[in-house]
């Protein structure tokens, strides 16, 4: 296979994210691909900069075995910090009708969580408060993620004062830019970083409910065309939610979908000038998009998994990300760098969306 070049767009979803921990372990294979940027947000974020570190340690196929390490060392640390048992337990009875499931929904510690959430605030805990994921970051095998080598990396945090998205990257690509792309209200205290332009500390959240992940940094002219989208957010869901988790979840999936489809809208806004004729002699790029994705798997999880996944999910996820790309590049490397693989007018362009 000849060398062909891409961009990363690795979208945030909590531990849903061990399926992009799949995705990458399986094109970190392809010694012929590489990777120029990756932008991240949220847990995105999170693997995102384990890729990048671990490439950037090393060059050739040592960097791509401290990449696949940091990775593994990431989700055995998020595995170890969300093992619980009474979950574990729950599971194992026998299957239950559809009364039953909701008030064991009521039951499980993921419900206790989010009732929790609506009475307590993270600035309630006062010196007790820490977040876990500094100390994870910072205690992975390859923790330099401003370092020279590697792709570019680009964070997405949400601006609390403002509420516009800030993209992180070069030496600002901390671990606490990090932690504020992953930094969700209700469960961390926002994280303050000083910002350059302005002078001032600013607070930040969870970068998906500005950008799931970020685009824009990857158009410009020095990176490749090719955007490879890993999403774990479903677009689309065929069943109507009626029960009240149902109905949360799905507005928690509108919610954080709805920045990534603003700009893949204004890509195939973009798109549709360039087949028409009317974009020549203009220094804008023909972005050409591509999407690994489960849309099966992830109707068949939920939002509060994103907090405390069942036992076993985080490999199952892994496996599921190591299927989805393969099958996407047995199906479509051969359109990287030279076509879309993934066709927006099926999104956009129909009457019925």
């Amino acid at each position: 296979m000849e060398r062909k070049s891409v961009n990363l767009a690795l979208q945030g979803g909590g531990a849903h994210g061990a399926f992009t921990w799949g995705v990458l372990d399986r094109l970190l294979d392809e010694h012929w691909l590489e990777i120029a940027a990756v932008s991240g947000t949220s847990a995105g974020a999170l693997n995102g900069a384990a890729l990048k570190a671990g490439l950037g340690a090393h060059g050739g196929r040592a960097g791509r075995m401290a990449a696949k390490e940091n990775l593994d060392r990431l989700w055995s640390e998020v595995g170890l910090m969300s093992d619980n048992r009474i979950v574990r337990w729950t599971q194992s009875l026998m299957p239950m009708n559809r009364t039953m499931q909701r008030w064991t929904e009521m039951f499980q510690p993921s419900a206790w969580l989010e009732n929790l959430t609506r009475i307590f605030s993270p600035y309630d805990y006062g010196p007790l408060y820490t977040n876990p994921l500094g100390p994870l970051m910072q205690g992975l095998p390859y923790a330099d993620y401003a370092c020279a080598g590697g792709p570019e990396l680009f964070v997405a945090a949400t601006n609390v004062r403002t509420g516009r998205l800030r993209v992180f990257t070069g030496a600002d690509a901390t671990v606490d830019a990090i932690m504020a792309s992953a930094c969700l209200p209700t469960m961390f205290q926002a994280v303050e970083i000083a910002c350059p332009a302005s002078g001032m500390t600013e607070a930040y959240w969870d970068g998906g409910f500005t950008g799931n992940p970020a685009l824009f940094p990857l158009y410009e002219g020095r990176f490749p065309r090719d955007i490879m989208i890993v999403a774990i957010n479903p677009l689309v869901r065929d069943v109507v939610p009626r029960s009240p988790v149902e109905i949360a979840d799905r507005v928690n999936e509108v919610s954080f979908n709805s920045s990534l489809l603003s700009q893949l809208r204004a890509i195939n806004f973009v798109k549709k000038l360039f087949d028409e004729g009317r974009m020549n002699n203009r220094a804008m790029k023909n972005v050409l998009v591509h999407l690994i994705d489960d849309d099966k798997l992830m109707n068949d999880l939920n939002a509060r998994s994103k907090l405390l996944p069942r036992p076993g999910m985080l490999e199952d996820m892994k496996s599921a990300g190591q299927a989805a790309a393969d099958a996407f590049l047995d199906r479509h490397a051969d359109k990287l760098n030279r076509a879309d693989s993934f066709d927006l007018r099926t999104l956009f362009d129909n009457p019925v969306a």
